[in-house]
C-alpha cells in the first residue's frame, strides 16, 4: 500500500489476512490490472477475436486497446496523474470499460457509482473518496451537478454523449493509440467500491490491482471456467462488484466477450440472451423468477447457448433452481459475495449444486462457521459466516467499520449459514434477519422459501414486528401474484400454508400485502427499512 494512502487505510492490526494458495495467485510484484485484462490478449493474438458487444456493434480486443490507449493520453492530458480518485458515473455502455480501463493503465484509482444513487449520496461518495475528476453520461448528469456544491474538490467532468465540461470525444481526440501502462505495484490502489449503504452511510472498499486478478483466478477461473468462446452477459450495473467482476473483468480474464444491455426487463434480458447467444448470465434471484414469468418462455425464445447461470446479492430459493433447470436445463449457480470482498467467495459449482444451499468454499478461500468469539462450529450448527483467502476488506478511511468486519485476520461478512457434513454452506439470514419470537429463533429467509413456493405469491420480504407479548413475532410483506386477491382469506391460506411446512412457531402472525419491496440499488430487499417502519407503527399505537 502507498504511504500516500495511510491515513485512510485500516492499521495492521486492522487488516485482514490474505492467504495466496493457488498457483495462479503468485504474481509479481509489479502489476496493472489492466495490462493482464486488455494488453495480454492482444499480445496473445487475440485482438482480432470480439470483447464487447453493445447493441448492434462489436469492440475486438484490438480496437478496445486503441479506445482505451487515446483515453488514458487524453485523461493524461487532464492532469490526471497516479493515484488520483476518480468518480465513474456510466450506464453499462462501452465508455465505461473504456474509462476503467484507462485509468487503471495511468494508476488512478477508479470510484465507480450506481446510475441511480442522488446528489446527497453522490456528494458523500465524492467527498469521501477525494474524487477530483469525474466521468459522467450526460443522461446522468444532474444528480452530480446538484452534488458538486457538497465537493468543492470536483473540478472537471468528463462528459459522455453531452456538451458542457471536457466532451469525451475532445479528450480523446488527436491522442496516440499507443500508452504503456504505469508500472504500478500488485499492492497499489485500483479501485473504491462502495456498499449500497442497506445497513447505513455507503462504505468505501478498497481494492488493489492483485485483489482484482485473484478473484477472477479463483471464482472465476474456478467456478466458470471460462474459455475465449464465451460470452458473458446480464443486468447488473457495472458499477457494482458482481457487475464489475461478472461483465468486465472475469471475460477479459479469459479472452472472452461480454454483452452490455439496458437495465434489466424480462423480455428484454431472453431477446439478448437469444440474439448474442450469451453463455453465462449474471442475474439476481427475482430476475430468473421474472423471466420464467414470460409467456412461452421456452417457446417463444432460444436459450440453447446457455451454460451456466450465475445469481448472488440474495439467497437463491430452491423453487426457483429447480424450476429454471427443468424449463431449460440449465444449473444456477448461488453465491455470495460482497464488496468489501470484491466478489463471490462462497458458490454452487456445475459439479457441486444443491437446491437451496448457496455452495461450497471457493478455491483461494478457506470458509467457516463460527460463534461470536471465533470459534469453529461442528457440522450442522448454526453460527456466522467468516472468511479468509485471496481477498479481504480493507475499508476507506471508517477504522471503526473495519473492527466490526474484520477480526483476528478473518472476515464477517455478517452472514448466518449452517454448514452440512459435505461441505455445503446454507444460508439462514443475515446476523440481524434472526427473528427471536417467544424465545425461538426463526430464520426470516427460511419463511421466505416457504412463502416463495405456494402459487399466490410473487415475492416476499418477512421481518421481525414488535409484539407486547412475544417481543417480537414474524411478519412477511408479500407482494401477490396478478390474479390473487389480497385479503384476510389469502392472509389465512398463507399462514396455513407455511405451518404445514415448518414448525408452527415459524408461521407469519402477520401477513401485509404490498405493490412492491423497497430495494437497494444493487437490488437487495432493504429488510432494515421494513423493520424501521414496523417500530415506527408500534410508536405511533403502542
Amino acid at each position: 500500500m502507498q504511504e500516500i494512502f495511510r491515513e485512510f487505510l485500516p492499521p495492521p492490526g486492522l487488516m485482514p489476512d490474505r492467504v495466496l494458495t493457488l498457483p495462479e495467485h503468485r504474481y509479481p510484484p509489479r502489476l496493472n490490472v489492466a495490462r493482464e485484462l486488455l494488453d495480454r490478449n492482444v499480445a496473445s493474438g487475440r485482438g482480432h477475436r470480439p470483447a464487447v458487444h453493445f447493441r448492434d456493434t462489436a469492440l475486438t480486443y484490438a480496437a478496445l486497446q486503441s479506445a482505451v490507449n487515446r483515453m488514458a493520453n487524453g485523461f493524461r492530458a487532464l492532469g490526471v496523474a497516479r493515484n488520483d480518485r476518480v468518480l465513474i458515473r456510466l450506464p453499462n455502455c462501452p465508455e465505461f470499460i473504456i474509462a476503467w480501463l484507462a485509468l487503471q493503465k495511468l494508476g488512478a484509482v477508479t470510484v465507480s457509482t450506481m446510475p441511480l444513487l442522488r446528489a446527497r449520496e453522490l456528494g458523500y461518495i465524492a467527498g469521501d473518496s477525494g474524487a477530483a475528476w469525474a466521468v459522467v453520461h450526460a443522461a446522468l448528469r444532474e444528480e452530480l451537478e446538484k452534488a458538486r456544491p457538497q465537493v468543492p474538490g470536483l473540478h472537471t467532468l468528463v462528459v459522455v454523449g453531452g456538451e458542457g465540461g471536457a466532451r469525451w470525444e475532445d479528450v480523446a481526440a488527436g491522442q496516440p493509440d499507443a500508452f504503456d501502462a504505469v508500472d504500478t505495484q500488485a499492492e497499489d490502489l485500483a479501485m473504491i467500491a462502495y456498499t449500497s449503504g442497506s445497513t447505513g452511510v455507503p462504505k468505501g472498499c478498497v481494492h488493489t490491482h492483485r485483489d482484482i486478478l485473484a478473484s477472477a483466478d479463483s471464482y472465476g477461473r474456478y467456478v466458470l471456467a471460462p474459455t475465449e468462446g464465451d460470452v458473458f452477459g446480464g443486468h447488473p450495473t457495472l458499477a457494482f462488484t458482481f457487475g464489475t467482476g461478472g461483465l468486465m473483468v472475469y471475460p477479459l480474464r479469459f479472452g472472452a466477450s461480454t454483452v452490455l444491455m439496458p437495465p434489466f426487463q424480462p423480455e428484454l434480458m431472453l431477446e439478448t440472451i437469444q440474439k448474442y447467444r450469451i453463455t453465462v448470465v449474471f442475474c439476481a434471484p427475482t430476475s430468473y423468477r421474472l423471466m420464467m414469468q414470460v409467456q412461452g418462455m421456452e417457446s417463444k425464445y432460444d436459450l440453447r447457448s446457455l451454460r451456466c447461470g450465475v445469481s448472488a446479492g440474495e439467497t437463491l430459493p430452491a423453487v426457483v433452481f429447480e424450476e429454471w433447470h427443468k424449463r431449460t436445463g440449465v444449473k444456477i449457480l448461488d453465491g455470495i459475495g460482497s464488496t468489501e470482498m470484491f466478489h463471490i467467495f462462497v458458490s454452487s459449482t456445475p459439479s457441486h449444486v444443491r437446491a437451496g444451499a448457496t455452495g461450497v468454499a471457493v478455491p483461494g478461500y478457506d470458509c467457516r462457521v463460527v460463534d461470536e468469539q471465533g470459534n469453529e462450529l461442528p457440522r450442522g450448527r448454526e453460527g456466522l459466516l467468516a472468511v479468509m483467502g485471496c481477498t479481504g476488506c480493507k475499508y476507506w478511511n471508517k477504522h471503526e467499520r473495519q473492527a466490526e468486519y474484520v477480526r483476528g485476520g478473518w472476515n464477517y461478512p455478517g452472514d448466518v449459514f449452517v454448514r452440512d457434513e459435505e461441505g455445503f454452506f446454507w444460508y439462514q439470514c443475515r446476523n440481524d434477519d434472526m427473528i427471536v419470537s417467544g424465545g425461538y429463533k426463526i430464520p426470516g429467509p427460511e419463511v421466505e422459501q416457504v412463502l416463495d413456493e405456494h402459487p399466490a405469491v410473487a415475492e416476499t420480504a418477512v421481518i421481525a414486528s414488535p409484539d407486547a407479548t412475544r417481543g417480537f413475532v414474524v411478519k412477511a410483506y408479500v407482494v401477490p401474484r396478478p390474479g390473487f386477491a389480497p385479503g384476510d382469506a389469502l392472509a389465512a391460506e398463507l399462514q396455513e400454508f407455511v405451518k404445514k411446512e415448518l414448525a408452527p412457531y415459524k408461521y407469519p402472525r402477520r401477513v401485509e400485502f404490498v405493490e412492491r419491496l423497497p430495494r437497494t440499488e444493487t437490488g437487495k430487499i432493504r429488510r432494515g427499512e421494513l423493520r424501521q417502519r414496523e417500530l415506527e407503527r408500534q410508536r405511533a399505537d403502542p
